[in-house]
C-alpha cells in the first residue's frame, strides 16, 4: 500500500548502479500527488543526471501480469502511477556482477533507477497497475539488446504468483538461460586524432580492447556534416579528443587560418555538441598558447584567456566550445614532445651531425612528454575529479629552449657549449614566411592536478628515457 509522507531517500542496492528511492508522496481526500522525476531534488539524493528523453507507460489489466527480464542499452526510471508490482533486477552486464538479482515491490511511493544493461523484470500485484519509465535514448533496432528468461534456475527470481498461473508473452518464455545470454559490454571510449603523437601514446597506453575506438581523421572527419551521424553516440561513455591543428606558424597565413579554425573549433564544436546531448564525457588537450605570456608566475586554470595568434585563438575558442559539455575534462599542456619529428628530436639530430644550433633563450615553460597526458587522462577518467580545467605539465623547475637543448646536447654525449641562446625576436629576424607570436612565459601552475593524485614524471627523467 502507498506510503503517504516519507522523505526522499536513495538506497543501494546489490547491483552496481541500480538504486532504490522512496518518493514523497502527499495524499488527502481528494487522492495524492507526486514529483515522480524532479532533477534538482533527486540529484541531491544521489541519483545521476541520467538525461531522459523518453516517457513510456506499461498499462497492465490483470493481477500476475508478468514482463521482462529485459536490459537494454540505456538507463531507466521506473515507478508505479497506479497499483503495486514485484520487480525483478538482474545484471546482465559484462563483469563480475554479472548474473546478480535484486528484488523489491513499488508502488507510487517507491521507484528505481535501473543502470544500462541491467535487466529489468515485473509482476502486477494489483490489478488496474501502471508501470512508468523514463528513458535516456530512443529504440533502436541497432542497439544491442540482451534477454533472460524468466524461469531461468540460476537467477532463482522467487515470483509471489507462479510463473505457471500468470499472463506472459511467448517471446519472454522464449528467452535464453543465463549460461547462454549475451551480456551487454561496457560503453565504449572513443579516441579521436588517432594517428597523431598523442593519440599513439594513448593506444599504447590503453591498449587495443573491444572498450577503445581508435579514429583517425581517414576514419572520421570532425569537420564533416554526417558527423553527428556517424556513431551510435549512446553506446559511448567517454571521447578524448586528441586532434588538432598545431602548425603555429601556418596558421598565420590564409589558407592555414582556415584550416586551424576548421579543426580547432568547428571540429571541437561538433565533438561538444554530440558529447553534451548523449552525456558523454569530453577530453580536450589544450595548449599555453591561450593565454599571452605575460604573466608574472605560473599560469594557473582560472586564469582569463589572452591569445595572440591564430593558433592560440583556435584553441581558446575550441576551450569555451567544450567548457559547455557538462562532463568535461581540459587538459592544458605545454612544449608536448611524443612520436615524430619534435624539437627534442631536431636538436638531437644536430648534434650528430655536427650542427651547432641557436636556441631561443627567453621563452619559459616545461617540456610534456606525451605519455605524462596519456596517463593524466587515465588517471582524471578512473578518479572522477571534480570537471573542468587541469594543468599537466612534466614536472621540474621551467627551462628555456635553449636549456633544452643544452640538456638533449648533453645527454647525447656532446658538448653543450656548442648551443648558442638567443632572443625570440634575433632567431625570427631573417624569417620570409609569416611567424606566430609565441608566449614568453608558457609556465602552468600543475598544483590542482597534483591535488588529485597524480604526479607526472620529472622532466629530466623523460628526457634521458626519450633519448635512449
Amino acid at each position: 500500500m502507498t506510503e503517504f509522507g516519507k522523505a526522499l531517500t536513495v538506497t543501494e542496492t546489490a547491483i552496481p548502479g541500480l538504486l532504490i528511492a522512496d518518493l514523497p508522496v502527499h495524499g488527502d481526500s481528494r487522492g495524492w500527488f507526486k514529483e515522480n522525476w524532479q532533477r534538482e531534488k533527486m540529484i541531491a539524493a544521489g541519483l545521476p543526471d541520467f538525461g531522459p528523453v523518453q516517457n513510456n507507460i506499461s498499462f497492465n489489466d490483470a493481477i500476475g501480469t508478468t514482463r521482462g527480464i529485459h536490459a537494454e542499452p540505456w538507463d531507466k526510471w521506473v515507478s508505479v502511477a497506479t497499483g503495486r508490482i514485484f520487480g525483478a533486477w538482474v545484471d546482465l552486464r559484462e563483469g563480475p556482477s554479472f548474473g546478480t538479482v535484486f528484488t523489491a515491490e513499488l508502488d507510487p511511493s517507491r521507484a528505481i533507477f535501473v543502470p544500462r544493461g541491467v535487466g529489468n523484470s515485473y509482476q502486477t500485484l494489483e490489478a488496474d497497475t501502471a508501470y512508468v519509465y523514463l528513458v535516456n535514448d530512443h529504440w533502436s533496432a541497432d542497439a544491442e539488446y540482451s534477454f533472460l528468461n524468466l524461469a531461468d534456475e540460476t537467477a532463482a527470481v522467487k515470483w509471489p504468483i507462479p510463473l505457471a498461473e500468470v499472463e506472459i508473452s511467448a517471446k519472454d518464455l522464449a528467452h535464453p538461460r543465463l549460461a547462454d545470454v549475451t551480456p551487454i559490454p561496457p560503453k565504449k571510449t572513443l579516441v579521436v586524432g588517432a594517428n597523431g603523437q598523442l593519440g599513439r601514446a594513448l593506444r599504447h597506453l590503453l591498449g587495443d580492447s573491444a572498450e577503445y575506438e581508435y579514429a583517425g581523421r581517414d576514419e572520421l572527419d570532425l569537420t564533416h556534416p554526417s558527423f553527428p551521424l556517424s556513431r551510435r553516440w549512446r553506446d559511448y561513455e567517454t571521447i578524448i579528443n586528441a586532434a588538432a591543428y598545431t602548425a603555429v606558424d601556418a596558421a598565420e597565413t590564409p589558407e592555414g587560418r582556415a584550416d586551424a579554425w576548421a579543426a580547432n573549433v568547428t571540429g571541437v564544436a561538433a565533438l561538444a555538441k554530440v558529447a553534451a546531448a548523449n552525456g558523454i564525457t569530453l577530453v580536450h588537450v589544450s595548449s599555453d598558447y591561450v593565454f599571452d605570456g605575460t604573466k608574472n608566475g605560473a599560469y594557473s586554470e582560472d586564469d582569463p584567456l589572452c591569445p595572440l595568434g591564430v593558433y592560440g585563438q583556435t584553441k581558446a575558442a575550441g576551450d569555451v566550445a567544450v567548457s559547455t559539455v557538462p562532463r568535461h575534462y581540459i587538459i592544458r599542456t605545454s612544449w608536448v614532445i611524443g612520436e615524430g619529428n619534435n624539437f627534442v628530436r631536431t636538436m638531437a639530430s644536430l648534434a650528430e651531425r655536427g650542427i651547432d644550433p641557436k636556441v631561443v633563450d627567453d621563452q619559459f615553460g616545461r617540456l610534456t612528454f606525451t605519455s605524462d597526458i596519456a596517463a593524466g587522462v587515465e588517471h582524471l577518467l578512473k578518479t572522477r575529479p571534480e570537471y573542468g580545467v587541469y594543468n599537466l605539465t612534466g614536472a621540474g623547475e621551467p627551462m628555456t629552449w635553449a636549456q633544452i637543448a643544452e640538456s638533449v646536447f648533453t645527454a647525447t654525449g656532446h658538448d653543450a657549449a656548442r648551443v648558442t641562446g638567443v632572443s625570440t625576436e634575433a632567431y625570427f629576424s631573417a624569417a620570409t614566411a609569416p611567424v606566430a607570436p609565441r608566449p614568453k612565459n608558457s609556465v602552468l601552475d600543475t598544483d590542482k592536478i597534483g591535488a588529485t593524485g597524480f604526479a607526472p614524471s620529472p622532466i629530466m627523467d623523460s628526457l634521458t628515457a626519450y633519448l635512449a
